[in-house]
């Protein structure tokens, strides 16, 4: 994998990737992150692929321009917890605080603090939520593992364990309900064929609106950034 730029003002960081399973150059712009991805067959000259970017560069930037930008959280900004919107205030005292439309962080840099909360917050929601849908299915699941993935919200393995993305905090509760019975039902129906969804529905109810949030919604959730 080796890195380029497309030229212009910005100029646009551009990722070449070779696949030996590629047999055409193909161009992908990621919702989450921005990152401009081309891959090619593995004996194709990189030249030709950076003069396909060439020639893609306004479909390329017009992706770009539509994509929300990224949010550093830090005091002052709007953050959605829960399908809430609070506003991160400084706080008192060691613990963070949610209290009324403001959610309250000690200490002159809130992005850590802040997402060490959001990850126990949404741990025990998940939780608590899996712990419903198991008892209801009446199988049980081995441990439930937090991760900030980029690719999926939660995931299900063989061995019972529940993975899930901390993030679905920042979505609204019954999204965050609905990917947790989503992932639950697994534990029975290791596919998506039409007796898992079924089952999706036996324990969630009509799934329909919380999945549509996520396709629409849920690559907004990433442009929030906790680094700082």
């Amino acid at each position: 994998m080796s890195a380029h730029h497309l030229p212009g003002d910005p100029p646009v960081p551009l990722i070449l990737r070779r696949s030996a399973r590629a047999r055409r150059i193909s161009l992908r712009v990621s919702s989450l992150d921005g990152r401009v991805t081309i891959t090619l067959p593995r004996t194709l000259p990189e030249r030709e692929a950076l003069e396909f970017a060439v020639e893609k560069e306004g479909w390329i930037r017009g992706h770009l321009a539509r994509r929300p930008d990224n949010v550093d959280v830090t005091f002052g900004t709007l953050l959605p917890v829960a399908g809430q919107e609070l506003q991160v205030v400084p706080g008192q005292g060691r613990g963070v605080r949610i209290t009324g439309g403001e959610i309250a962080v000690p200490g002159a840099r809130p992005a850590k603090p802040l997402e060490r909360y959001l990850r126990e917050l949404a741990r025990d929601r998940l939780a608590g939520a899996s712990d419903e849908y198991a008892a209801r299915l009446g199988r049980g699941f081995s441990r439930i593992v937090l991760r900030d993935t980029r690719s999926r919200w939660g995931s299900c393995s063989s061995a019972g364990a529940l993975m899930y993305s901390w993030r679905l905090i920042l979505a609204p509760a019954e999204v965050l309900r609905y990917v947790a019975a989503h992932e639950v039902a697994h534990l029975q129906e290791m596919n998506h064929s039409a007796a898992f969804w079924s089952l999706v529905e036996d324990l969630y109810g009509d799934y329909a609106a919380p999945r549509a949030w996520l396709r629409e919604n849920g690559s907004a959730l990433h442009r929030y950034r906790f680094g700082s």
